[in-house]
């Protein structure tokens, strides 16, 4: 298997969490460009999702940068550690955006959420917020 690019994390994990969803049922709209405020479009039983996927390429990264007052918290985010280093499947985390906002450490030029505050059974692969969770 073909190391994956580093600076193709992000599309990368979005693909990811993609498939993900795909084979739980929703169907999947990729939104592509940087900087955008949707990565994903999930929909289910008439009901629809949005998601934020945040990548980081390995466990050496601790976490995902992130400033708390660009959490929107009526959506949803999906964590991703790539495990680039171990060529392992992905690690995923989903999160609401209120609890996004929680774990964020904020400093005064940058923000992180710790890998090791949301490697745990509230987070780790917990696809069924998504579910119950906020919807458009």
């Amino acid at each position: 298997m073909a190391e994956i690019q580093r600076s193709s994390t992000g599309l990368s994990g979005e693909y990811f969490v993609a498939a993900e969803l795909l084979r739980r049922g929703y169907s999947v709209g990729i939104t592509m460009g940087n900087a955008k405020a949707i990565d994903i479009l999930a929909e289910k039983d008439g009901e629809q999702f949005i998601i934020q996927v945040k990548a980081i390429f390995k466990k050496k990264n601790v976490g995902w940068p992130m400033m708390t007052d660009k959490v929107n918290e009526s959506i949803f985010y999906v964590f991703v550690n790539l495990n680039g280093d171990k060529m392992t499947d992905p690690d995923y985390f989903i999160a609401t955006g209120s609890e996004a906002k929680n774990k964020v450490k904020q400093y005064i030029t940058r923000g992180i959420i710790d890998l090791s505050t949301l490697n745990n059974d509230d987070f780790k692969n917990r696809w069924d917020k998504i579910n119950y969770g906020n919807t458009i």
